[in-house]
């Protein structure tokens, strides 16, 4: 962590406000959809900033180079629940925790008894969701998926990284199906009643059930009303130069659209810029198109073997779930 143990003992004693609990991970697996719906409930509280990130040190570079806005001190950090009231429980939200191999001592070292909500998804549709999420954030450029994982060996070394990628890291997909090991980091430095484990399909199948469930775990009230959140559902991007030219707009990348961006503003008013970036979506991105069926065969076979440990280590039969079971080990 990019801090010191006596800075996290000073604001201790300086009697700051330390977060409670962790939703974890893992990306597209409702994580944004939970955080929408417990920051409603009147005994939790959750800062306006989905993925603040802070814990996940391995990261940073990549992290901050996304959204520069992040909290980069422990005193940043900590400001994100200054408005939690003493009878809250104050949590927050990124999904990279899960991934990442220093997050779950980091969190540890700053709250010992924090609880920790951790969500899984099958492998296959996780990663290929995955993909178009990198490709919506600029992180990837590559728009075949297939051919995304083929490059992951050269990525791996440094090759092939797109040139503005600001997170090469996050293009190395299926080093995050390694559930077992992401989930005995978590299990490692918290009690094991502090770590709930979620599983993508219950929350779709009876999204109230489970975040009653969660509720339960926080020890908050778990009969209060509650709203169905689907946040961030997966999309495809139409056109990629579209979205490059209007996400240069909107950000004024290089010298040439600062330019264009100070003409802009110079002729057009606040709500009309913000009206066209509000239709972004409506132009650039669009429903999926359907998988290609033997690719996601394929990635079954490589990680049959990850659902069946993770299926025992959690003691739930996910290769019958994920429909693994007819499914020849590659």
């Amino acid at each position: 962590m990019t801090t010191s143990a006596d800075s996290v003992a000073g604001a201790r004693a300086a009697g700051q406000r330390l977060p409670d609990f962790f939703i974890v991970g893992q990306s597209k697996s409702g994580t944004t959809a939970l955080y929408e719906i417990l920051r409603e409930h009147p005994q939790i509280y959750m800062p306006i900033v989905k993925e603040p990130v802070f814990m996940a040190s391995d990261h940073h570079s990549g992290l901050w180079s996304t959204v520069p806005t992040r909290p980069r001190t422990l005193a940043d950090y900590l400001a994100l629940f200054d408005d939690a009231g003493s009878e809250q429980q104050a949590g927050e939200a990124s999904s990279v925790y899960l991934w990442s191999r220093e997050a779950a001592a980091n969190i540890a070292a700053l709250q010992p008894a924090a609880r920790i909500i951790a969500i899984f998804r099958e492998p296959a549709s996780f990663l290929r969701s995955l993909h178009l999420q990198m490709l919506q954030n600029h992180v990837e450029v590559v728009k075949d998926f297939e051919k995304a994982l083929e490059l992951e060996s050269a990525r791996r070394v440094g090759k092939r990284i797109p040139r503005r990628c600001p997170w090469p890291q996050a293009l190395l997909y299926s080093e995050r199906i390694r559930y077992v090991e992401q989930l005995c980091r978590y299990r490692a430095m918290f009690r094991p009643e502090n770590v709930l484990v979620l599983i993508y399909d219950d929350f779709r199948a009876d999204n109230e059930r489970t975040v009653r469930q969660v509720l339960r775990f926080l020890q908050v009230d778990d009969t209060v009303p509650l709203r169905v959140w689907e946040a961030n559902p997966t999309v495809r991007l139409r056109s990629k130069q579209l979205d490059e030219l209007i996400h240069g707009a909107s950000v004024g990348r290089g010298p040439v659209m600062n330019g264009v961006k100070a003409g802009i503003k110079a002729v057009t008013s606040r709500r009309l810029r913000h009206s066209v970036l509000r239709r972004r979506g409506a132009l650039v991105y669009g429903e999926p198109r359907p998988p290609d069926e033997q690719l996601m065969l394929e990635l079954r076979r490589r990680f049959k073997g990850e659902v069946k440990a993770f299926g025992e280590y959690t003691g739930r039969d996910l290769v019958k779930l994920w429909g693994y079971d007819n499914v020849t080990p590659s």
